[in-house]
């Protein structure tokens, strides 16, 4: 047995090169941008590898949350991620590190490069904008595809794996902490059985299809409700937001601490601080507290809006 430490250049080929050897990765981080990753085989050898050996590792402290406006255009670059997915940083300054959003996508589709895994997370939430995506749960059963408008709650510490997408498959996730690690599960098989009231670190999982919700009026127009808040017992709510008759969607301050906004498609005019137009892709944060709207919505106008009570 023997521990060791490699600094290399490149962290995907360093890895395959260790995975030609017998190695697998235990974990890896962060997500969006991976540097680090801790390897072993069977021997029991273990290996860190990482492009930034004086980074710090991961923590289970939530920094502090810092409030602040956001607004990040869809032009913006994607970077390599982890499993060969592509990652797109929405919120730059990560609020204080408390939280990180990212729009996913997986351009040529087919199988993922995905093994079992599970993070040490507070909150974590996904949306499908575009395509599909199969995925699989522990105990919830079979694999199951998620389309645009869908998503699920994981909670903390669930096992899970990506299986397979469509071409041109794009999802957002919001995940807090901003800096968590991806731990490998090499034990656990998926599917392993059902059990859809299990308890993952005070959440439950939760699968919201849009193809079955309903609209409702909200915010000055409607609204298709998750039942996240119920799932999260308070601690984040997720509605996909439409226009009615040209009218403007409009908020009141909130009283915790996220208020993100996601344009899944179409424009309007935000009026937060002045005007701003926002169209496909782009992303926002409000600060809690500060009433904010939506002018002058387009017909196809749709908002992926996401609140987080004080997550402490």
């Amino acid at each position: 047995m023997s521990e060791r430490e490699i600094v290399c250049e490149d962290l995907s080929a360093a890895l395959d090169d260790l995975r030609r050897e017998g190695f697998r990765v235990d974990l890896i981080y962060p997500a969006d941008d991976p540097h680090t990753a801790i390897l072993s085989n069977e021997e029991g050898d273990s290996v860190r590898l990482t492009t930034r050996p004086h980074e710090s590792a991961p923590t289970d402290r939530l920094p502090p949350f810092v409030a602040e406006f956001v607004l990040t255009r869809a032009s913006s670059s994607a970077g390599q991620g982890r499993a060969g997915m592509l990652y797109r940083d929405l919120i730059p300054s990560r609020l204080g590190g408390r939280y990180i959003a990212s729009h996913i996508s997986i351009p040529e589709g087919g199988p993922v490069s995905d093994w079992v895994h599970f993070h040490k997370i507070a909150l974590q939430l996904l949306t499908v904008r575009r395509g599909w995506v199969r995925v699989v749960y522990q105990d919830q059963g079979e694999p199951f595809v998620m389309n645009a408008g869908d998503l699920v709650l994981q909670p903390p510490g669930i096992r899970h794996q990506v299986l397979e997408s469509s071409p041109g498959f794009e999802i957002v996730e919001i995940s807090a902490p901003a800096m968590h690690a991806t731990y490998a599960d090499h034990r656990l098989e998926l599917p392993n059985g059902s059990n859809p009231d299990g308890i993952f670190g005070g959440q439950r999982f939760l699968r919201h299809v849009a193809s079955e919700t309903v609209w409702t009026p909200a915010n000055g127009g409607e609204a298709q409700e998750s039942d996240v808040e119920v799932a999260t017992s308070g601690l984040a709510d997720v509605r996909t937001l439409r226009p009615r008759n040209g009218e403007a969607l409009t908020f009141g301050g909130h009283g915790g601490e996220l208020v993100f906004g996601f344009v899944l498609d179409g424009s309007a005019m935000l009026d937060y601080r002045g005007l701003n137009e926002v169209g496909p892709a782009d992303a926002f944060a409000i600060p809690p507290g500060q009433p904010w709207r939506l002018a002058h919505p387009t017909p196809d106008f749709r908002l992926l809006h996401i609140t987080t009570a004080p997550l402490d």
